[in-house]
């Protein structure tokens, strides 16, 4: 049923939540966010970031917004927060003024997990920020931060040694060897040109995005690898956001803009994404000469002349043919789904699958993708962030690329409306073999904690957990990460100790970052992958697929660089066991088109698998 039509959503949204809350209906007119368009912009008749409409307010029993309250005493700790305790949380994050007036200064950034340094470990990078007068000359700008492993629950700051600071206003990184030399790059997404940082083997990287003709200019986001030719090399394909000036900024009574026509429920806030001009997309192929070549058009992907208002993007195979297939979360307009047709061209599926639009069929503020199997059929399913007063939709895969949206059959659409989501991921925490659900959030207008609309600036992160195929809501435990409030946008997941327990890192708009450790009390057995690709595969092996059969079902995952907002998550590949203490079959999909059978000696342990020579052993 179409979201406008629920009525009994407030109550149920507060049981579900397993709170005692008091609900209160919003006083304010519904949500009217009309724009004018900036001159040279693209036409529309409002302006803003698309919603649902006004809701009303969910609060908990201390009469706080659920988004940031609703805390319960006892209960399962999941995630605890280790930033201060790891030396993470002496890094801060800045984009623009705190009064956010525009919207270059909301979007906040992402966050990157690599093993830079091949030693086994995951590193950490920190996407940053910048602010007027540092793009003016007239003051340092904010350093993007690299933090090395130190394998013992603190990492240390490389960043300067790495030469990996950024000094640009950052948005987004992406992790791919590009060159098939078995170290990972890494792309960085800029308001101005981005970086194609290389990796020299020693601790450093080079920025090569200008020769190798991928820095572009003006506003990227969450860009993605993926070899979309099969030609065993890694294509990059970078969304475009909004064609913006900065010297010219639309904000509340500008030159370009009326002062009456930046509003959220009849409150003046900065202005866009609708309304404004949108930017192009462009996909990059691989040269294999360390150059790439803009192939956009031809391919069919280059976002013109809509020039929706990209935020997230993923290459990954939705319709099981072998070939990489190519998602973008738009943000007020509809999302992308091309089909790879294996001949270096896209079809574009968007609204013939069912991923362009919600289930009542409007389009929403799309910020982040997380993808995985929720019910063990071998399909991926897809779930995107969106904005708050809306609920956040969960497409269901029911084979050849056609997706449904299953929110509210889920149970998970209501709970979700009062929060702004942006990265998000899904993840087996406990290890019990089905995928929960993890979303950063955090609001773009700093005026919501003025006003009586049940949602705030800072949020708490969401943690749904899947009980066999259906996902529950976890309870915000006092003192653990899921109940610590933050301005959430990027986020990040993997296996950051070695321990088999998957972790997540969240990059906070105009704050300290969280490090969320996983703390679960489970006595689940796991497994990780580590791919090594062949001749004919990308050497980190993004695109592959595996299948794991253990403990009654059969799991899959893939390899993937990208989809949650702006950020890119550990490559290797997690598979919770359950209580299973044998793994009965693995087989693994190669981009090469290769099929290949494994036996793992064990579980609970980290392997290496080189395509076409099975399970590494010794050094």
């Amino acid at each position: 049923m179409v979201l406008m039509m629920k009525r009994g959503w407030v109550v149920a949204a507060a049981v579900w939540l397993g709170l005692a809350c008091a609900v209160v209906q919003a006083q304010d007119a519904p949500t009217d966010q009309t724009a004018q368009p900036v001159e040279g912009g693209q036409p529309s008749a409002s302006g803003g970031s698309n919603t649902g409409g006004a809701h009303p307010a969910v609060l908990d029993s201390e009469h706080r917004p659920i988004t940031a309250g609703g805390f319960v005493s006892t209960g399962p700790v999941v995630f605890k927060d280790i930033g201060e305790a790891s030396g993470i949380a002496r890094w801060h994050h800045t984009m623009g003024a705190p009064q956010k007036n525009y919207i270059l200064d909301t979007v906040g950034s992402g966050v990157a997990l690599l093993d830079y340094d091949n030693d086994g470990w995951l590193d950490i990078y920190l996407v940053n920020g910048s602010t007027d007068e540092a793009e003016a000359g007239k003051a340092a700008p904010p350093h993007a931060a690299l933090f090395h492993n130190n394998h013992d629950g603190t990492f240390t700051d490389v960043t300067a040694k790495a030469g990996v600071a950024n000094d640009r206003w950052g948005f987004g990184a992406v992790v791919g060897d590009y060159d098939n030399d078995g170290w990972p790059d890494l792309y960085v997404t800029n308001y101005g040109k981005n970086r194609l940082y290389h990796n020299n083997h020693d601790g450093t990287f080079t920025d090569v995005a200008e020769a190798a003709g991928v820095a572009l200019g003006n506003w990227s986001t969450g860009a993605t690898w993926g070899d979309y030719d099969g030609d065993g090399r890694l294509d990059l394909f970078v969304p475009g956001y909004v064609h913006y000036d900065l010297s010219q900024q639309p904000g509340q009574g500008g030159a370009n803009v009326a002062f009456s026509f930046c509003q959220f429920r009849g409150v003046k806030v900065m202005c866009g994404p609708r309304g404004l001009k949108g930017e192009p997309d462009h996909l990059f192929h691989n040269n294999g000469d360390g150059t790439f070549t803009d192939v956009s058009v031809k391919a069919g992907v280059s976002d013109q002349p809509s020039n929706y208002y990209g935020l997230a993007s993923l290459f990954l195979d939705v319709n099981n043919d072998g070939k990489v297939d190519l998602l973008v979360a738009d943000d007020s307009t509809p999302n992308y789904l091309y089909i790879n047709k294996g001949d270096g061209t896209f079809e574009d599926a968007s609204f013939a699958s069912g991923y362009a639009l919600n289930e009542g069929g409007r389009e929403t503020a799309s910020m982040g993708i997380a993808e995985g199997d929720l019910l063990h059929n071998g399909l991926i399913d897809l779930y995107n962030t969106t904005f708050s007063d809306d609920y956040k939709p969960l497409y269901r895969n029911d084979g050849d690329a056609n997706f449904t949206d299953i929110s509210y059959q889920m149970g998970i659409a209501e709970p979700t409306v009062p929060f702004l989501g942006w990265g998000t991921a899904f993840l087996d925490y406990d290890n019990d073999g089905w995928l929960d659900l993890l979303e950063a959030n955090g609001h773009v207008y700093p005026e919501v904690d003025h006003t009586n609309w049940g949602t705030s600036w800072k949020q708490r992160p969401l943690l749904f957990h899947n009980v066999n195929g259906k996902l529950q809501v976890m309870p915000a435990v006092e003192g653990s990460s899921l109940a610590k409030l933050g301005v959430g946008r990027g986020l990040a997941y993997g296996d950051l100790f070695n321990d088999g327990k998957i972790d997540a890192v969240i990059n906070n708009l105009d704050g300290a970052p969280s490090v969320l450790r996983n703390v679960s009390d489970d006595h689940n057995h796991w497994v990780e992958l580590k791919l090594t690709g062949g001749a004919k595969s990308p050497r980190d092996a993004v695109g592959a697929t595996v299948y794991v059969t253990a403990n009654g079902f059969k799991q899959r995952a893939d390899v993937i660089a990208g989809g949650s907002f702006s950020s890119s998550p550990d490559q290797r590949l997690h598979f919770g066991l359950g209580q299973a203490t044998k793994i009965d079959k693995v087989e693994i999909h190669w981009p090469s088109g290769a099929v290949e059978p494994v036996v793992l000696p064990g579980v609970d342990a980290i392997y290496t698998v080189i395509e076409g020579q099975g399970v590494k052993t010794g050094k």
